[in-house]
């Protein structure tokens, strides 16, 4: 049986809409159209589920360090718990094997709910751009990675794989980029003129701008400033301690392409969980909103994909509509999978509702369930 429901306002994943309803048919949004006066009413905003495609860790759990169908599992239901329905759980730099018992894993969770593809970050990057990254780790693109790609591809299993332009050659970034792997260019100290090469050659996103990269400088762009002046895809995080806020909003405003900067969390497994983790057998601790390690410096982000939306616009200056394209459809758009940044299609227990003031409340299936409880 069909049912109308109308919320206040409707992000299609495109447009905000006022004076639309939903028609839910076997479980998920079929179809929007003006509202029937039948229609249910319902509060706040509507908007798909959201999409994040470098997520390191949730739910007390690190990609790294627990390599397994049940680990990416568990990353992606804590991410759900904050409105996030979509994710690329991401392996940074670390040894070989670990790579290969992510691979293996990835293969065995092809069918979880929630999970996108494989996000490789590293360790084909910078020495001196590593950040957080363990340097011993560290090497140029080889032949093990490639293989781990391909194992990925032929199952059909969508890549993002991260790396400096001159920790691998043009020719491999070509045959990763023919594979329909998604080459993204971060943790580089590369020039704005091999940046632009890497470009040319297949890379087609650049990995959490200004962060961990060659900064911008009125006579050397940097990697930064190609990265802004380019029409790649950037992801950028907006947590207020990873890049100004005020930095933030300008390079949305200073790309040439619209659609081509999204959002990204970057989180860690302390969001749904406890307020530490272990990484490279060290711990990282949450101080202050902060994630630090021992020496006090950055070591990725506690932050949820809601959050960052609604900082973007209270933050940033960056208009609502833009905030969430920037965390359903861009990022969508970025990896080659629209769909998942649509409204319609998506299941109730996937379809987010904000507030007035853009904090996340739960999913629309939770809204009915109240409301036919109260009647």
């Amino acid at each position: 049986m069909d049912q109308w429901i109308a919320p206040d306002r409707i992000f299609d994943g495109h447009v905000l809409r006022s004076g639309d309803a939903l028609r839910i048919r076997n479980g998920e949004i079929d179809k929007i159209a003006p509202a029937p006066d039948t229609a249910c009413k319902v509060a706040g905003l509507v908007t798909p589920g959201f999409v994040d495609l470098q997520v390191n860790g949730g739910g007390g759990v690190m990609l790294n360090t627990t390599p397994t169908c049940d680990g990416i599992a568990a990353i992606a239901a804590a991410h759900h718990r904050f409105g996030t329905t979509t994710i690329m759980p991401t392996v940074i730099t670390d040894d070989a094997q670990v790579l290969d018992q992510v691979v293996d894993a990835m293969l065995q969770a092809k069918s979880v709910p929630g999970v996108a593809g494989l996000h490789i970050e590293g360790p084909h990057i910078s020495v001196a751009r590593r950040g957080t990254h363990a340097a011993k780790f560290v090497r140029p693109m080889d032949d093990r990675t490639m293989t781990a790609v391909t194992r990925l591809r032929a199952a059909d299993i969508r890549v993002m794989i991260t790396l400096a332009p001159e920790a691998a050659t043009l020719s491999q970034i070509a045959a990763l980029a023919k594979m329909d792997v998604t080459v993204s260019l971060g943790h580089t100290d590369a020039t704005a003129e091999a940046f632009q090469d890497a470009i040319a050659a297949g890379a087609s996103c650049a990995t959490h701008l200004f962060n961990a990269m060659s900064p911008m400088l009125g006579r050397a762009p940097g990697a930064v400033g190609a990265a802004i002046n380019s029409d790649c895809y950037a992801g950028i995080i907006c947590d207020g301690q990873h890049v100004a806020d005020s930095m933030v909003g300008m390079a949305i405003r200073a790309r040439p392409v619209p659609d081509r900067m999204f959002l990204v969390s970057d989180a860690m497994a302390t969001v749904g969980g406890p307020d530490t983790f272990d990484l490279y057998g060290k711990r990282i601790a949450l101080q202050d909103g902060r994630l630090v390690n021992a020496e006090g410096s950055l070591a990725g982000a506690h932050v949820t994909q809601a959050e960052g939306v609604k900082r973007l616009v209270t933050h940033t200056g960056t208009p609502l509509q833009t905030a969430l394209r920037m965390a359903t459809t861009t990022p969508a758009g970025c990896i080659n999978a629209p769909a998942l940044g649509a409204l319609v299609g998506q299941p109730v227990d996937d379809v987010v509702l904000l507030n007035d003031d853009l904090s996340f409340t739960g999913y629309l299936r939770g809204a009915l369930e109240k409301h036919h409880a109260s009647t």
